[in-house]
């Protein structure tokens, strides 16, 4: 059996193609991603799904689908969002569809009475990864936007908080992410020349930038768009975070730029600690389970800047499987979801 889980989110929709034997056991998985800024691309989503499957697309069995794109400004509430989005891919597959809920996979009618159920649960897909590692841990997925830090005991998802607002609340949700964060977010002075120096409240530049500029990421990795509009060039990306303090590479040397990027950088590692703090002391678990495009960057140094134990989800997954893990969970949520109903 083959699913396609799909991890919708507001930049990126994500695909992982699961392959399941007749014990349920997972005999392959293919993954993939396109960048689809759901704040004025929507209408390009089902054509999108369908690209992802690519040569896989006659050999599925059935799609499983989370989501975060519901947080879009091109919709007025979650509700209109979840409503959407899910009419959409309904209309994209003539196959079993479910969606993960608050409370686990949900089926189209059940998101027509409670789209609530949807809206940002991605994290619960990716929980019984983390469980399946360690019963007892906190697993942080930093992605391109935001950071989730989500306790499990038992091997049980245990969050205080349900939505994004009340995981904004708990420590549970951080919105920092590796690529499209507005550095302006993170810092309001940076050191230059032995002084700190205030900076513009612009979007001259983004995470992405700091990490290109520090080898943390490659170009590649850069996929969303630039505050510019410019390449992905590490060149641009140290002219981009000039302009952060209204410099430019006539008045900053490299090593100036480069001195910016990492103390912005350590400023995102603290602030992504800040909140796991707050959760690893509230739940008293010192075992920290990482994964996500920043797993290694991000995630893996808040836990070593408290002294927390630290493992990666790559014990399990591949690199590239990790950058997608909600959506590799969301297929394997599916294939239960399908058992269950025989």
């Amino acid at each position: 059996m083959k699913i396609a889980g799909f991890d919708i989110g507001g930049a990126n929709t994500d695909l992982a193609v699961v392959e399941f034997d007749e014990k349920g056991k997972i005999i392959n998985i293919r993954t993939d991603f396109s960048y689809l800024p759901m704040w004025n691309k929507k209408d390009e989503l089902s054509r999108t799904l369908l690209e992802l499957l690519d040569k896989d697309i006659d050999e599925i069995d059935a799609v499983g689908i989370s989501m975060t794109a519901e947080l879009a400004d091109s919709y007025q509430s979650k509700s209109e969002g979840v409503l959407d989005i899910s009419g959409m891919v309904m209309e994209t597959f003539n196959l079993p569809v479910a969606f993960v809920g608050l409370n686990g996979m949900m089926d189209y009618e059940s998101v027509q009475k409670n789209p609530q159920e949807l809206a940002a649960a991605n994290w619960i897909a990716t929980a019984p990864l983390a469980a399946f590692m360690a019963p007892d841990c906190i697993f942080i997925d930093t992605g391109s936007t935001t950071t989730d830090i989500i306790p499990i005991k038992n091997g049980t998802e245990c969050a205080k908080g349900r939505t994004d607002l009340e995981r904004l609340a708990t420590g549970e949700l951080v919105y920092t992410g590796t690529l499209r964060t507005n550095v302006a977010t993170l810092v309001d002075k940076v050191p230059l020349k032995d002084e700190l120096v205030r900076i513009a409240s612009e979007i001259f530049a983004v995470t992405a930038d700091v990490h290109l500029v520090l080898g943390n990421i490659t170009m590649e990795d850069y996929t969303s768009e630039t505050p510019d509009g410019e390449d992905k060039s590490r060149e641009n990306s140290l002219l981009r975070l000039a302009r952060v303090v209204c410099g430019d590479l006539d008045l900053l040397s490299p090593d100036d730029v480069e001195e910016i990027a990492r103390f912005i950088y350590q400023k995102q590692v603290e602030q992504v600690a800040e909140a796991l703090e707050e959760v690893s002391g509230r739940e008293n678990i010192e075992l920290v389970i990482v994964t996500g495009l920043g797993m290694n960057i991000i995630g893996c140094e808040a836990a070593k800047l408290l002294g927390l134990e630290v493992r990666t989800m790559e014990e399990i997954l591949s690199k590239e499987d990790c950058v997608v893990a909600p959506a590799v969970g969301t297929a394997i949520l599916m294939e239960k979801f399908l058992e269950r109903g025989k």
